[in-house]
């Protein structure tokens, strides 16, 4: 990094981050784009990131399209990992999807023996053979390199255990970063887990608390969870939106009234609501509404539309599509759709930030919790419990209303949740170790 002082121009060198993810491109889903997008930004603020990552991971989701964000100068360095849960996963179905299988309650014999073996026989996760090898290979990189600080990032946990072990063999400045909290996490209950495992759990979870130098967490409530459980100051970033993606004009207005959801639709985030508040429009006011899945959606939710003639003709569904195409769906919105996981009210859905930036009115239906606060801030939406048909209905009436006069509404103050500022941030607390 150059910096002129003077009319002298004085050469700084950047500190170096060590960056060890499970997930990276061509991962896709919402996973992997909190630290893609920190360690594209991080050299703005004098840092270089290092990342390091397993060189065959076992994800659900692939994104080719997140591999053009990751620039030439990074260094990425990859190890094998050894993933012996896979085989399990095989004998039940080939490449099955493993979020529904955690949350499936009508899992057979054989589905609930998987999650018993999951949660009892591999601790903290499938990912727990990558921590020696990964962490004596690290150990020479980190002082061959001189890395100022080493940053994990979970789940999957075992990230962690990796920075637990350096810090106890080389006293290297570490931050733990919790996307999700760990024993309070909402699929924990579904393992079976035996009372002796349980223990480890909150044993393994207080030590990478008490140790790290650092921890952080993606939202307000994860943070509070974790700070009582490890007894100390959790620091909040949450996810964020990238402006280099919405440069292009927001005001383009969609032609027909749809309403997208993008991401995932499992037994954790129920719809069914909205699509009863859409019927009841439909039959009962003659409202033109379409209503439109982009991305994975459950058995469950296609059996219900399949059964319901009304809410079969106007609900569609689409594939997963790359994120570098997500942004289109927006801008042609009339709203977009928001269902936090059910019990799990400091889970912020990473879709929430590029829904603000994408300037279409939030149609959110769930419970009071951290994704509400924002929303309600920034003046971006709707807030509906799950059972508030008629609110429901009204602000869909609403949002109907903005379409018909192409009008929409200005979210304020989401410049805090730019990827930027969010790196800034971290840069900040980075700069203290």
């Amino acid at each position: 990094m150059n910096v002129a002082l003077a009319g002298v121009v004085i050469f700084v060198a950047m500190k170096k981050v060590l960056v060890i993810t499970y997930y990276w491109p061509p991962s896709g889903g919402s996973g992997v784009q909190r630290w893609l997008k920190f360690v594209k930004y991080l050299p703005e603020f004098g840092w270089q990131p290092i990342v390091f990552t397993p060189e065959n991971p076992s994800f659900d989701v692939k994104d080719l399209s997140l591999e053009a964000e990751i620039s030439p100068d990074t260094e990425i360095i990859k190890l094998p990992i050894w993933e012996p849960y896979r085989l399990f996963k095989r004998i039940k179905a080939e490449k099955s999807n493993q979020q529904s299988d955690l949350i499936n309650k009508k899992a057979g014999f054989f589905g609930k023996l998987l999650l018993w073996i999951r949660g009892n026989l591999f601790i903290p996760d499938p990912r727990v053979f990558w921590v020696r090898p990964a962490s004596r290979i690290l150990q020479d990189l980190i002082i061959a390199n001189g890395i100022d600080v080493v940053i994990t990032t979970g789940p999957p946990h075992s990230m962690h255990l990796i920075g637990l072990k350096l810090k106890r063999k080389l006293g290297v400045s570490w931050v733990a970063d919790f996307r999700d909290t760990w024993t309070t996490w909402v699929m924990y209950e579904s393992f079976y887990l035996s009372q002796p495992v349980r223990r480890l759990h909150k044993i393994l979870e207080r030590k990478v608390l008490k140790k790290a130098d650092v921890v952080i967490a993606a939202s307000r409530i994860y943070a509070n969870e974790l700070a009582q459980i490890g007894g100390r100051k959790v620091e909040v970033i949450t996810n964020g939106y990238d402006p280099a993606e919405f440069s292009t004009t927001t005001d383009v207005m969609p032609e027909n009234f749809v309403i997208r959801h993008v991401g995932v639709v499992d037994e954790l985030r129920d719809p069914r609501p909205l699509l009863r508040a859409v019927a009841a429009l439909i039959e009962q006011e003659d409202y033109d509404i379409q209503v439109e899945f982009i991305g994975n959606v459950n058995a469950t939710l296609r059996d219900y539309i399949a059964a319901d003639e009304a809410i079969k003709k106007v609900v569609s569904f689409k594939p997963y599509v790359a994120h570098s195409e997500v942004f289109d769906l927006y801008r042609t919105s009339a709203g977009l759709l928001l269902l936090p996981f059910r019990d799990m009210k400091g889970n912020i859905p990473g879709k929430l930030f590029e829904y603000l930036a994408a300037q279409r009115p939030i149609l959110y239906i769930g419970p009071a919790g951290d994704s509400v606060d924002i929303i309600q801030s920034t003046g971006s939406g709707f807030v509906c419990e799950a059972g508030d048909v008629e609110g429901i209905k009204g602000a869909i009436r609403a949002i109907y209303t903005m379409f018909e006069a192409k009008e929409f509404n200005r979210n304020q103050n989401i410049e805090a949740f730019s990827r930027i500022q969010l790196t800034q941030k971290l840069s900040h607390i980075l700069q203290t170790l």
